[in-house]
């Protein structure tokens, strides 16, 4: 595959094994008749751990597709949190790959040579071995903090964590956008992923965001929240995780046929989220923490309108109706929809009435807090982390 990703080709030291003669004797001549023997120099084996945060998207998915920014532009506005997916990389001696899920249990093992079967089963990793074209084997193993189709950038976290592990095997220095266009490359051309552009930058940055879309660039413009505003807001949010995730049902595909179609509402949708994207902004940035909950809800409305599937076959809108009923201001689905987790803003007072009332109904309630840290990569004392 071409590296117009800003990869550069992998230093040959990955590559071989290395081999050095043993010294000659003290006059600097090797004994005549004896050949050199070779003394084999291990190659270093030392793990290499990567860490990728998830994201809280609070306005605007959906816009950062290229059937909508390349015309209308689009805004994005989120924020990572300290959960994450997390992938330990040891390299090998021959050319053999091996990538284990301990979430899920999955493992899978080919060569090099004869490379991957995209057979649905662990391709995120897979592809990202295959674009940064590394020539000597690992092992792969991944955990993360939430499952796939939870909604919090799961997917996107994951190949950036490849991603970051690997340029740190091959001492490679890529920057932030470049690590996110990289991940999104692997996404959307080498697998064929719908979706946008938010997670990749997410979980490259890091920190509380607002990203724009357009033909021509992505622009990434830090949220300027204080920290009595961020505190409040950590006090007043809450994440629910629904009990299902969002299977393979092509939200995101009806999504782009829906507008394709000319569906008025859903242009009307997609032009209120990216309106609100602004709007939020605008209220963290000021402080207006008792804005987000009525925001919140406005966000969700926008985002059914745009897509009337997104609680389909789904308990989406009975959790938020019991959720409001308890004393939430305001709450959403998180991602695409279909499943997941939901984002409510309450008055702290509330908050018991509210995790009582949705575990009744299976919801299961995960603390988090802000993390302003994009993607690392760790070996010994060493830390890789994307250039600015």
């Amino acid at each position: 595959m071409g590296r117009d990703d800003g990869a550069a080709a992998p230093p040959a030291a990955a590559s071989r094994r290395l081999t050095r003669p043993l010294r000659a004797n003290r006059a600097g001549r090797q004994p005549l008749g004896v050949a050199p023997r070779l003394v084999r120099v291990e190659p270093d084996r030392t793990p290499i751990d990567a860490v990728a945060p998830l994201r809280i998207s609070f306005v605007g998915g959906g816009t950062d597709l290229p059937h909508w920014y390349e015309e209308h532009g689009g805004a994005v506005l989120s924020a990572t949190i300290d959960h994450s997916v997390r992938v330990r990389l040891v390299p090998r001696e021959d050319r053999e790959i091996t990538v284990r899920s301990l979430d899920l249990g999955h493992m899978v093992a080919y060569h090099l040579d004869q490379g991957p079967a995209y057979d649905g089963v662990m391709d995120l990793p897979k592809a990202a071995i295959a674009r940064m074209g590394i020539t000597t084997g690992v092992d792969l193993q991944i955990e993360s903090d939430a499952p796939p189709g939870s909604g919090l950038g799961g997917s996107s976290a994951l190949v950036t964590a490849v991603v970051a592990a690997l340029a740190m095997l091959t001492d490679r220095r890529l920057s932030a956008h470049e690590v996110a266009r990289l991940s999104h490359r692997i996404e959307r051309e080498d697998l064929g992923i719908s979706g946008g552009w938010q997670d990749q930058y997410a979980a490259a940055v890091g920190g509380f965001n607002f990203l724009e879309f357009s033909r021509a660039h992505v622009a990434l413009s830090t949220v300027r929240a204080s920290e009595q505003t961020l505190a409040a807001l950590s006090q007043q949010l809450l994440l629910c995780y629904t009990g299902s995730v969002r299977r393979n049902v092509g939200l995101i595909d009806r999504q782009i046929r829906l507008h394709r179609e000319g569906r008025e509402e859903t242009i009307l949708g997609m032009k209120r989220l990216q309106e609100m994207a602004f709007a939020m902004r605008h209220a963290v940035e000021r402080g207006d923490v008792e804005a987000l909950g009525s925001l919140l809800d406005e966000a969700f409305l926008a985002k059914k309108q745009m897509n009337p599937y997104i609680t389909e076959h789904t308990q989406i809108e009975e959790m938020l109706g019991t959720a409001r009923a308890a004393g939430a201001i305001g709450g959403k689905i998180c991602g695409a929809g279909g499943g997941g987790y939901l984002l409510l803003a309450a008055p702290p007072s509330a908050r018991g009435a509210i995790r009582a009332a949705l575990e009744r109904s299976g919801g299961q309630f995960a603390a988090f807090a802000f993390s302003p840290v994009g993607v690392r990569a760790r070996r010994g004392g060493d830390v890789w982390a994307p250039s600015a």
